[in-house]
């Protein structure tokens, strides 16, 4: 069994699809079906069952699946720390964003690390912070910047360092009655329509908990993983949406007004493995800490604030 294979059963089984991995790998279709033969003759076993729709893992390709990515981890791992040794950082960075994203010092910090490490290539991803959080954990993301809000915890087996703090506001369209207050209440909006990012987002959870622990359930009518089609949403009068501020950013067709009784915000995070990471994502995590020593000691391994 080789690497080698590893790497092309690994591409297959995440594109399910032969062409696609040939492409994702830089070879030819032909040859990388050629190396999944060999390992599958090797393992005796069938990986995938091929038809003209998909290609599927097997319940054996199933089980080969995280011993792959894990194999094919500890590889880069070796070779990053052999770099490492020999002073010459080299490989590849990935960062996980969450978006919005209102703290841009994160793209200097991504500057001065290119700056300071020009071998290493660097890889940028946005998603949602639980995707992301699963990212680091799975070795796929080096470091990733979250958003929590205020009832949740910072993820207890990871590096957590706080990068910036944002309020969360009421997106309304100015005919609003809302939108004649300088603030508005969350018990304001309790026979509200609500427009609002669906429960993947941190901030679904965030508000459908304050709206609880208000005494009532919020009134939505309309979801989008989208923030921008959420503020389009409320300029079009479809409902209210209660969003971080930097989403308002630029936006037009709504007013913001500030959320009070409770006032909510959402933390940024940059989270980095507690222990097994890579040289690039130590270095990193250590230019991160260097260039905001107050945030850095305001939190440590496992604790956000």
């Amino acid at each position: 069994m080789e690497l080698r294979q590893l790497a092309y059963f690994l591409a297959v089984a995440e594109e399910r699809n032969f062409t696609r991995a040939a492409e994702r790998v830089a070879i030819a279709q032909p040859a990388i079906s050629q190396q999944i033969q060999r390992l599958e003759a090797e393992l005796k076993e069938r990986l995938f069952v091929r038809d003209r729709r998909a290609v599927t893992l097997t319940p054996a390709g199933e089980a080969l699946l995280p011993h792959a990515r894990s194999l094919l981890l500890g590889a880069d791992r070796a070779r990053d720390a052999v770099a490492e040794l020999s002073g010459l950082i080299t490989g590849r960075l990935a960062i996980g964003l969450v978006q919005p994203l209102p703290d841009r010092r994160i793209i200097g910090l991504l500057g001065a690390f290119h700056r300071d490490h020009p071998a290493i290539e660097l890889s940028v991803a946005e998603g949602e912070t639980d995707g992301l959080l699963d990212g680091v954990r799975a070795g796929r993301l080096d470091v990733a910047l979250i958003g929590l809000g205020p009832y949740d915890d910072p993820p207890g087996d990871l590096r957590a360092l706080v990068m910036d703090r944002e309020p969360v506001v009421v997106a309304l369209h100015p005919s609003s009655p809302l939108a004649r207050r300088r603030t508005v209440e969350l018990a304001a909006l309790r026979d509200e329509p609500m427009v609002t990012l669906t429960h993947a987002s941190k901030l679904r959870t965030t508000l459908e908990a304050a709206c609880r622990t208000a005494g009532f359930a919020p009134r939505i009518v309309a979801e989008s993983s989208d923030l921008g089609v959420v503020v389009a949403l409320a300029a079009e009068q479809v409902g209210v949406a209660v969003l971080p501020r930097s989403a308002l950013d630029g936006s037009t067709g709504v007013v913001r007004r500030r959320l009070t009784a409770p006032a909510l915000e959402r933390r940024l995070l940059l989270i980095s493995p507690a222990s097994g990471a890579s040289p690039a994502g130590r270095a990193f995590d250590a230019l991160a800490r260097r260039r905001f020593p107050a945030m850095s000691r305001a939190s440590s391994p496992g604790r956000g604030s």
